[in-house]
């Protein structure tokens, strides 16, 4: 165990308290450092994620920065009258989890809505929209999310694309529309109201990009694929319209209390957000700026034209801003769809379904224009891409522009790269381009991907966390939030395990080792949005964002690992979440 010596403490504490030290005091080190921690937490395992560092007992905070991290004899010599001290009685000390990719409203909303993760038929979501009907005004919107059809067991006897017709829907639900977004978000399924306020019936055309699914007879089943959605999501937002200034800020505000009070209790500190519009962005600011945002944000700007982002970047790029809770420097683009809804853009067409490739979302002259306006504005592009042909050519575009422009250090991403064709794999390190990846969505997806992609393709392409690893690339972990629920702990397990709820592991010999699955969710997530100075290490001088567990992840037994709790977490050195 590597500690710090008191001479490294005192200098740190003038550091923070605006002072250098002299030579003289150097060479004679004062009996205490001249300034008192404002919280101690002593008598555990302390995992710094710093390499100089190693493991550690204690760790001492003084104005929301790491003052010191050692034994506790030494941290000992930081309590003053006036410290809070925590005994960790043994538990283990990590960095504060880092959210490498969520949407941070629709973790909000989602706790709004009805939560159709657990349901395992079409049957259950039906019970659910019939009780939800029942409560509800007349005309009012029913809105849910997390269905997937893969989950249901049995499967329905009359089905399209795997789901069946909206009809029993449309039963429990005449007056009320429906609209359910799939699990991914790349699909919904809507009632028979919801399609009419759309305008979507038996003569609408699929849109570019989308697919609205249809009978034997050619009527429109509810199961909108892709861009097809959109037409019920306006409608739906027409309706919504009626709500007052007022009505919606607090919508918003609620949803940003929901949404922070659901990370902190998982032990996230930070999460970078994939995206939000410029209207969004400036209620963050406001609350940044009032002190309400209750957790670190690193916002990718979404949904906005190319043209309004070129005028408008400059006013909203912000870094480190009302102590470093908000950020914005981000550009989010989508270039395909998933793979559970046949979206994702594959090299080969998919085996499950030969007559698809998948459906490429933006035009590439479309994603040139966006990456160009990201570098003339100092800004990174996070590039949504799943399939094995959408990842080569977002990799193809950004290895264009960086070698035309001279740029090194772009940090630019591919958020989910879920699967890499074997040659693409060794660019991401050659291009120093992030992978932002999920490691719960191989154990969710698992049981299901070899049927899209064939088992050999599966093997050989699907989250190939491993082979990234030794290729030198860099992996920022997250869940995707709120497509799978926002647990460091269960995207942990998997990412170390790939362990399936059916106790089968998803071709294990692409998992993470224990340090490296933790570092993706602390430093190099911090990496990937150029703060690894201020987090995702505790390393004295970093901002003082931490997690208690109840155990130590790099020692337990991989069956205790998913029973793991998080028990405290700390954020600018307060204690922001307590497990009762």
């Amino acid at each position: 165990m590597k500690t710090l010596t008191l001479i490294a403490l005192t200098s740190l504490v003038m550091m923070l308290t605006g002072c250098s030290p002299s030579p003289d005091e150097l060479e004679e080190p004062t009996a205490e450092p001249e300034s008192q921690a404002d919280l101690v937490l002593t008598g555990g395992t302390v995992i710094s994620v710093d390499d100089d560092i190693g493991q550690a007992e204690a760790v001492a905070i003084l104005e929301g920065h790491i003052l010191a991290v050692g034994s506790a004899e030494e941290i000992e010599l930081t309590i003053g009258e006036d410290t809070e001290v925590i005994d960790l009685d043994g538990r283990t000390l990590t960095p504060g989890f880092i959210e490498g990719h969520g949407h941070f409203l629709g973790l909000g909303n989602a706790r709004m809505m009805l939560d159709l993760r657990p349901a395992r038929s079409f049957d259950e979501i039906v019970d659910q929209v019939a009780e939800a009907v029942a409560e509800a005004e007349p005309g009012a919107w029913i809105i849910g999310r997390g269905w997937h059809q893969e989950r249901w067991d049995p499967a329905p006897e009359i089905a399209y694309d795997g789901v069946p017709s909206h009809h029993e829907l449309s039963e429990v639900s005449p007056d009320n529309p429906v609209l359910l977004t799939h699990a991914s978000g790349h699909a919904s399924f809507a009632n028979a109201a919801a399609l009419a306020a759309a305008g979507i019936d038996a003569d609408s055309e699929d849109p570019d990009g989308g697919t609205i699914v249809r009978d034997d007879e050619g009527q429109p089943t509810g199961f909108l694929r892709q861009a097809a959605q959109l037409d019920v999501r306006r409608a739906h937002s027409e309706a919504e319209q009626a709500m007052s200034d007022e009505e919606r800020q607090a919508v918003f505000e609620r949803q940003v209390e929901l949404a922070g009070d659901e990370a902190l209790a998982h032990g996230v500190t930070s999460f970078h957000d994939q995206g939000s519009s410029f209207a969004d962005i400036e209620g963050f600011k406001r609350l940044a700026e009032q002190g309400r945002l209750p957790i670190r944000l690193h916002v990718a700007v979404r949904g906005e034209s190319n043209a309004d982002m070129d005028r408008k970047l400059p006013d909203y790029r912000m870094v480190g801003h009302a102590g470093h809770f908000l950020t914005v420097r981000a550009i989010k683009r989508q270039i395909d769809g998933a793979l559970g809804t046949h979206g994702a853009w594959l090299l080969e067409p998919y085996s499950d379904k030969p007559d698809t490739a998948g459906l490429p979302q933006t035009p590439l002259d479309e994603l040139r224009e966006t990456a160009e306006i990201a570098l003339r504005h100092g800004f990174q592009l996070n590039t949504h891409a799943i399939g094995d042909r959408g990842n080569r050519e977002t990799l193809d575009l950004y290895e264009q522009l960086f070698a035309e422009h001279d740029e090194t250090d772009l940090r630019w991403r591919i958020e989910h790269a879920q699967n890499l064709h074997p040659d693409d794999v060794p660019r991401f390190a050659e291009l120093g381009v992030i992978a932002s990846m999920q490691g719960i969505h191989a154990t969710s997806d698992g049981p299901w991907v070899p049927q899209r992609l064939g088992t050999e393709r599966a093997r050989e392409r699907a989250y190939v966390w491993r082979s990234l690893l030794d290729a030198g690339a860099t992996i920022c972990n997250g869940t995707d939030v709120p497509v799978e629920p926002i647990s460091p702990i269960a995207s942990y397990h998997a990412s170390v395990t790939r362990q399936m709820d059916d106790g089968e592991q998803f071709f294990p010999e692409q998992s993470m080792d224990r340090m490296e699955a933790l570092k993706s969710y602390t430093i190099d997530c911090a990496r990937a949005v150029f703060e690894e100075d201020l987090l995702g290490s505790i390393t004295p001088g970093k901002l003082a964002d931490l997690v208690v567990l109840d155990r130590n992840i790099l020692a337990v037994d991989d069956d205790e690992l998913a029973a793991t709790e998080v028990d405290m977490t700390v954020l600018g050195g307060h204690v922001v979440f307590v497990r009762e």
